[in-house]
């Protein structure tokens, strides 16, 4: 009977580690997304002359957060944030008609000012030779200056732009 007292307290001893191990996990990725769901509400920024409007704003009871993209007269698109375990997540909805999903490696330090999103998968080509993003830095230096550095492939050639915004008042 002591031997199994034991067992059953080392078990649940080894699960409470592990769920507070998860727990930090999900609590720095979290506490990254919370990083991201400060910037709701309006930027405006410039990129080759082309004026952009960006919206953000949390949806889904806070869980996922909206950024809608309005480049000048060009069409908008939409990239949603959101928490996934560890890690944070963005699909992308662009306007070359695919779906880029990107996702961080875990969270080390929610606090960091960059977060950087690699290309797990893409919906929506027609040949892997199409244009689409396959990459996405997000810079926060302070409350009110943003930048994205997006990394594109399109007929076997990388590239990068790089937007710079500030909150609007």
């Amino acid at each position: 009977m002591n031997r199994q007292l034991r067992s059953v307290i080392v078990g649940m001893m080894a699960w409470a580690t592990l769920g507070t191990l998860c727990v930090a996990d999900q609590s720095n990725a979290t506490a990254a997304f919370e990083r991201f769901a400060s910037l709701v509400g309006q930027w405006k920024g410039q990129q080759d002359g082309t004026e952009i409007q960006v919206t953000y704003t949390l949806i889904a009871n806070g869980s996922a957060l909206i950024e809608e993209f309005r480049p000048g007269n060009g069409p908008m698109m939409v990239t949603m944030f959101s928490v996934d375990g560890d890690r944070l997540v963005a699909t992308h909805y662009c306007s070359a008609k695919n779906q880029p999903q990107m996702t961080t490696r875990p969270i080390a330090d929610p606090a960091a000012k960059s977060v950087a999103f690699s290309l797990i998968r893409v919906t929506g080509l027609n040949s892997p030779d199409d244009w689409h993003n396959t990459g996405l830095v997000v810079t926060m230096p302070d409350q009110d200056h943003l930048t994205q550095e997006w990394t594109y492939l399109s007929s076997g050639k990388t590239g990068k732009t790089i937007f710079q915004f500030t909150r609007r008042r």
